[in-house]
């Protein structure tokens, strides 16, 4: 069994190359030209957003036939492959891969997370532990539903504008308001992976503590938890946030992770949340705690 991902799911490194999966990048089109999200720097690519503004830079999904060259590639052997996508309600990437996987001439299932980030992420690492330990693909498929319907995808953002530039406002639009400096917490709609509103702040260290506060509302504070801290170049913020989810919830793993390029664009540098998952959902599949910061 083959996982294929896109490089919405702001997966590590080294758990793309221990797990084997696939990841199939984006396109970073910037004013002055065109680059694959992958061949360049978290620290890089938001150090050119801030200098691009108030050009905002956009983004192109892989094209089908790049998907069809990764799958008949992949299943090359007769291996199965699950593909899975970053939010079809954001992106044409499931569209694409759909419309390869007509033409690949393989066995192909795709899954469309309904998220992305540390949702999406959450879901590719569930579904490749799962095809490790040998398990079927509708098993897989079941285990991958139901933690998207449990994890919570929650974060707070310097500035609306490059969500408002990207046309990915939608919902939030009322945390506009006529307040300058105010700081917007926002959270996933599992099921239609839209942004809703959960309130605004006038400080990051407020914002994060409603992050906080909506957590514990969800699991309680003794529900063991998997937290991935997610910021696009706040590393400060970022390691505040971890320090106040460990003090408040029980922590079973933590990772502290950047936003990749891909979603950076429409998020800012000052782009900061956590993405949460009851560890009960990857009971025997999950080995022992992997690293944190790339």
């Amino acid at each position: 069994m083959k996982i294929v991902t896109d490089d919405g799911a702001d997966l590590l490194p080294e758990e793309i190359a221990e797990m084997e999966i696939t990841v199939v990048p984006f396109y970073i089109h910037f004013p002055d030209g065109e680059l694959v999200s992958t061949e360049i720097s978290r620290d890089e690519f938001y150090t050119r957003l801030r200098k691009a503004a108030p050009h905002v830079p956009t983004t192109a999904s892989p094209s089908p036939g790049r998907f069809i060259n990764t799958y008949r590639r992949l299943a090359a052997d007769g291996d199965e492959v699950i593909s899975l996508h970053i939010t079809s309600k954001m992106s044409s990437t499931y569209d694409d891969a759909r419309l390869a996987a007509e033409y690949a001439e393989a066995n192909i299932s795709l899954i469309d997370t309904l998220s992305f980030s540390g949702g999406q992420r959450f879901q590719v690492l569930a579904a490749a532990l799962a095809a490790r330990a040998g398990w079927a693909k509708e098993a897989i498929v079941g285990l991958v539903e139901r933690i998207r319907n449990v994890t919570e995808l929650v974060f707070t953002l310097g500035t609306l504008e490059y969500l408002e530039r990207g046309g990915r406002i939608g919902r939030v639009q009322a945390l506009l308001g006529s307040v300058l400096k105010i700081k917007p917490v926002i959270v996933v709609d599992k099921e239609d992976s839209r942004f809703n509103p959960l309130g605004r702040r006038r400080s990051f260290p407020q914002a994060l503590r409603l992050i906080v506060d909506h957590l514990i509302k969800t699991y309680g504070p003794t529900t063991p938890l998997w937290l991935s801290v997610l910021h696009g170049q706040f590393t400060e913020q970022a390691q505040n946030l971890a320090e106040m989810l460990s003090e408040h919830l029980q922590v079973a793993r933590l990772d502290v992770l950047r936003i990749s390029p891909a979603l950076g664009v429409h998020a800012g540098p000052e782009a900061i949340g956590v993405a949460a998952l009851p560890m009960s959902l990857l009971e025997g599949l999950l080995p022992s705690p992997a690293a944190g910061e790339v």
